[in-house]
């Protein structure tokens, strides 16, 4: 059976996101090594499950970048969590994330995308079922992980629904104050065992969790 694994970028005190979905401090407080740590993760990857949201703004950024996790993000196959089915992903309307990506990326060179990178993107798998049942099917599946991104409503849902199996979480040294957080939607505590934990040069750690 194969287990889902959600990775995040999150601040020291458990934010996701700002309020209005600011993820600019991801990008200045990240580095080479954590970066790596990312890429790692990506690469070993079955399946991307993201929110509908999400999945907007990543279709409209990694076809056309040129970074490190490109080609795991395009070549890895997306499943897409949108109860509206495929025309609720497609105009799910991108966000203020796809602006701090853009703007992080700006000095780099676009690329043209293949028509294979575009139909990848284009024509993601689509779960419109019940949140566990979809869950529950996928993991039943033979392969590798499956690789959840977010957004934040997505990944709370996972977490406050107990289908999270391991966490990897890229903690930044920074505090936002104010945000959307992480566990948020949580109903009782869950109890964490933390399998490892990598210090990066930026100050940030890779730490990963499993429940206790």
């Amino acid at each position: 059976m194969r287990k889902l694994v959600l990775k995040m970028s999150v601040s020291l005190d458990g934010f996701v996101c700002g309020p209005n979905n600011e993820i600019d401090w991801i990008f200045r407080t990240s580095s080479d090594d954590s970066r790596a740590w990312v890429v790692n993760i990506l690469r070993e990857a079955d399946a991307h499950l993201m929110g509908s949201r999400t999945y907007a703004d990543m279709a409209a950024f990694w076809p056309f970048s040129d970074t490190p996790f490109t080609a795991a993000m395009n070549d890895i196959p997306k499943i897409v969590f949108s109860r509206n089915g495929k025309d609720g992903a497609h105009v799910a309307g991108v966000t203020r994330a796809l602006a701090d990506a853009k703007a992080d990326r700006g000095q780099q060179r676009g690329v043209t995308p293949t028509e294979e990178v575009l139909l990848s993107w284009a024509d993601p798998t689509i779960a419109s079922g019940e949140l566990a049942d979809e869950i529950r099917s996928l993991k039943e599946q033979p392969g590798n992980y499956l690789l959840a991104h977010g957004g934040a409503l997505f990944a709370q849902s996972l977490a406050a629904a107990g289908l999270i199996d391991e966490y990897r979480l890229a903690i930044h040294p920074v505090v936002l104050g104010q945000g959307k957080g992480l566990f948020a939607g949580l109903h009782k505590p869950a109890d964490l065992r933390l399998v490892s934990a990598t210090t990066f040069t930026s100050g940030g750690i890779g730490a990963v969790y499993q429940p206790a």
